[in-house]
């Protein structure tokens, strides 16, 4: 049975104050760390084995050994702009547990010698916001944040600054020129953050989930924590089911689980009568499976493996009610709108393909333009300042490959229709595809 660390008694009432918090030993790992050196925080950390749960997996202990080794003011950031369609895991720990992301702020801190932390948390996460506010200012007048911590000699600021709802502030730089109240933009890298990030300081960027954990691998010991999970994939991992199954929402499991046993045993399967189609195994920005894929481990490893990533956690379930073409509509139509628009292949590439496949839609197009659509998702991968372009690139890419029949099928019948619908008809809807013509751009 799977340990519940994050998720442990989650729904208790009023686990948001500090009172119920502190009831059950919260703040413990920190007082428990004050008495350490601090190398020994980041020396457990690194033993814990435990991967970034934001979406890249990369290994925490060894982001934060990148930190230069020498006096120069430094930022820890808590990226909390969960925008990944699919993905409501932070809201939860956000809303109902944010003294462990405070106490992970401060250890992680601590064990890294920064003294000024920020959580940038999404715009839309107003609840979420509040109740965070309210906790860093209860954690202020107990003593947790603030000058001389705990009578440690270790101080630390924390600020809670709100987003305004762009998708691309998710990703690490871009929250970065937000956060210094410039247009959330990705910046060129080299240099990583680590070296030179917000105000141009060594900056640790981590996201809600990895830093909430932290108190656990203090609490366990970075080698017991170690022992859950796999060798490469260790300790639990929050997940976000949605989509097609009887009962979504967050589940805490220890990596290396089946992924049938998350779809159809924890979330109950497709409702009655109906199939999996495809599944996303870590939000939309993932390449598909099939639902002949459904035993592989979720795992960073295994998933990576099989063609595709395990992301945020957030697996989305399509059943067979779904058309194919209708998925990549959605999909091109969320990267196309949340597109920074800073360089070419990412700008032109989502609004091409989204026109693309009204064009499908509208019977406007043949079965061979699936080879042009195919062809641009290949050009867009890798090309692009961050990874918004590969995010949408990828998925598609994975359905026009495993779904090829069925979309030249969707295509031949919108054809047959449009050519069967009355003139009337079908003036406003050549009409709205001006421009969509791929040679337009």
């Amino acid at each position: 049975m799977t340990p519940h660390l994050i998720f442990n008694r989650i729904d208790e009432p009023d686990l948001n104050t500090l009172a119920v918090y502190e009831r059950r030993g919260g703040y413990e790992s920190l007082r428990q760390v004050l008495q350490f050196p601090a190398d020994a925080v980041v020396e457990e950390i690194s033993a814990s084995g435990i991967r970034g749960r934001g979406g890249a997996g990369f290994k925490m202990g060894q982001k934060a050994s990148f930190l230069p080794k020498n006096d120069a003011v430094r930022y820890l950031v808590c990226n909390a702009d969960e925008s990944e369609p699919g993905t409501f895991k932070d809201r939860e720990i956000l809303q109902k547990t944010p003294h462990m992301l405070i106490e992970g702020i401060v250890i992680a801190c601590f064990g890294t010698n920064i003294h000024e932390a920020f959580i940038y948390i999404r715009g839309e996460y107003e609840l979420q916001a509040q109740r965070l506010q309210a906790a860093v200012q209860e954690a202020y007048d107990a003593g947790y944040l603030g000058e001389n911590i705990l009578g440690s000699g270790f101080s630390l600021e924390l600020t809670v600054h709100r987003g305004a709802g762009a998708y691309i502030c998710g990703e690490e730089t871009g929250l970065l020129d937000s956060l210094e109240g410039r247009r959330g933009n990705p910046r060129l890298k080299p240099p990583f953050p680590a070296v030179q990030g917000l105000y141009q300081g060594p900056t640790l960027i981590n996201n809600v989930e990895t830093l909430s954990t932290v108190p656990q691998i203090i609490r366990m010991g970075g080698a017991e924590y170690a022992k859950l999970g796999t060798e490469t994939s260790t300790g639990t991992k929050l997940i976000s089911v949605s989509g097609d199954v009887q009962r979504p929402g967050n589940y805490e499991i220890e990596l290396g689980t089946s992924s049938r046993d998350i779809i159809y045993g924890l979330a109950g399967g497709p409702k009655p009568g109906h199939e999996i189609k495809m599944w996303f195994p870590g939000g939309s920005s993932s390449p598909v499976l099939l639902p002949e894929d459904i035993g592989v481990a979720y795992d960073f490893d295994t998933l990576q493996k099989a063609g595709t990533m395990l992301g945020s956690g957030a697996i989305i379930v399509i059943d067979d009610t779904h058309s194919v073409l209708a998925v990549m509509q959605k999909v091109a139509k969320f990267y196309s709108h949340e597109s920074c628009g800073k360089c070419v292949p990412c700008r032109e590439g989502t609004n091409w393909t989204k026109k693309m496949l009204a064009r499908f839609a509208t019977g406007d197009a043949t079965p061979m333009d699936i080879d042009i659509l195919d062809s641009i998702q290949g050009q867009i991968m890798g090309h692009c300042l961050c990874v918004l372009g590969d995010a949408m690139a990828m998925p598609l890419g994975s359905i026009i490959k495993k779904f090829r029949s069925e979309l030249e099928g969707e295509i031949l019948d919108a054809r047959e229709h449009a050519a069967n619908a009355p003139a009337d008809d079908a003036i406003p809807v050549l009409a709205g595809l001006a421009g969509a013509y791929p040679g337009a751009l």
